[in-house]
């Protein structure tokens, strides 16, 4: 088993006297944390198991008959209930044991999808929990060591990993993505596996919306929406290839949010300026994940024929992971109608720190251009900017413009 950063704080934020709701994508590792964190728990149950649901899911006084009849410690009893929104009636339970007594019981409800929690409006325990939510590995997790005194615009992690993931260079993160399974699968299995994962647990997760969502319109709108992963969203081209109406276009969208397997990047609201495009761009939760969805081969190959768009969409979605596990900030992209664009834009405690990407392992001042013109119209609040790409070593391109290598993000 290979270690996770989020370990420590999910097992200390857990322990706590209130009810823990784990949530993620499938295969992320939610259950390998939890046998982590709680290798022998008083009472597990998956939801995803037709006869725990049954006795448990939709039995609401069977659950509580099982809580009870647990035995009362010093330490509270911990309940873990895994795919949790596949019976949505049990957090009401829940709620109920909870108020009954707070100290008994430590609940922990896991789950990959919210579509059906909040489309029927489920209880989720408002002032009663704390929302975890596990992303697919970050930097840190495959090659851990980073020099936490080098100029990094994001918060380093505090917390060692004792058995990292097998490290992998930049195209293979590019090609594969960072599922943990992906990564830990020999070199040789992981295309196989991400279409896989593609074709079975994407089409599994929205035939449990098949009451909401047309399978048919749903299949011809998924590989035009991942080929456009990373890019400012078109409804009306995406409705005109699918012949579906731009409504539904936006619902999909919310479907693959709903299930934490994408993520809307807004634009960048903090601008005098006029002409500033508002319209956001999406991304899939993980560039394998991706590939596989839009049908293109999940290998180094396809990462050499067009590498700087991947870099770009990586960058994004580790800064997206990492500002998840802070649980502050926020991300988001700035273009103007005249073409002045800078990838990423990282608010964080007031300051504001511009991103470009590029694919490079020689930049130089010419780089900077955006980044110079956005610095320069937020003097006070973006002190210095970025630029990610493959150089060697950091370095000063102009006052308040530094490169850093990807490795150092």
């Amino acid at each position: 088993m290979f270690g996770r950063l989020y370990t420590a704080r999910f097992a200390a934020q857990s322990a706590k006297p209130y009810v823990s709701l784990l949530f993620g994508a499938r295969q992320t590792g939610k259950s390998t944390l939890l046998r982590a964190v709680y290798p022998e728990p008083a009472l597990r149950i998956d939801l995803a198991n037709v006869e725990d649901r049954l006795r448990y899911g939709t039995a609401p006084a069977g659950f509580i008959q099982a809580c009870r009849g647990l035995s009362a410690g010093k330490q509270p009893a911990t309940v873990v209930i895994d795919e949790a929104q596949m019976s949505p009636e049990i957090f009401n339970t829940v709620q109920h044991l909870y108020d009954e007594d707070k100290q008994r019981w430590r609940f922990i409800l896991c789950g990959s999808s919210a579509r059906k929690l909040r489309r029927i409006g489920a209880n989720l325990l408002p002032g009663r929990s704390l929302y975890h939510r596990l992303f697919p590995l970050v930097q840190d997790e495959i090659a851990p060591g980073r020099d936490d005194a080098s100029p990094v615009p994001t918060p380093a992690w505090t917390e060692p990993v004792a058995r990292p993931f097998p490290k992998c260079d930049l195209v293979d993160r590019l090609a594969y993505g960072a599922l943990p399974g992906i990564a830990a699968a020999p070199a040789e299995d992981r295309a196989a596996l991400l279409r896989s994962y593609a074709a079975i647990y994407l089409e599994e997760e929205v035939r449990r919306e098949a009451a909401t969502v047309n399978l048919a319109s749903f299949a011809r709108f998924l590989p035009l929406a991942a080929g456009e992963s990373g890019q400012i969203v078109n409804y009306a081209a995406l409705a005109r290839k699918t012949g579906l109406t731009g409504k539904t276009i936006q619902s999909y969208y919310a479907l693959l949010e709903d299930m934490f397997v994408g993520f809307s990047l807004p634009a960048f609201s903090g601008s005098v300026r006029q002409g500033v495009l508002s319209t956001p761009r999406f991304y899939l939760f993980d560039l394998g994940v991706r590939h596989a969805v839009a049908g293109l081969p999940p290998e180094p190959t396809l990462v050499q024929a067009n590498p700087g768009p991947l870099l770009e969409q990586w960058v994004a979605i580790e800064l997206w992971k990492r500002l998840g596990y802070l649980g502050e900030g926020r991300l988001s992209y700035f273009r103007t109608k005249t073409g002045v664009e800078v990838d990423l834009i990282l608010e964080h405690r007031g300051r504001i720190t511009p991103i470009e990407v590029k694919w490079t392992d020689r930049p130089d001042a010419s780089d900077a251009r955006h980044l110079r013109t956005f610095l320069d119209e937020h003097k006070k609040t973006a002190p210095i900017g970025y630029i990610v790409c493959r150089c060697p070593r950091p370095l000063e391109l102009a006052p308040r413009i530094r490169a850093i290598p990807w490795w150092m993000l």
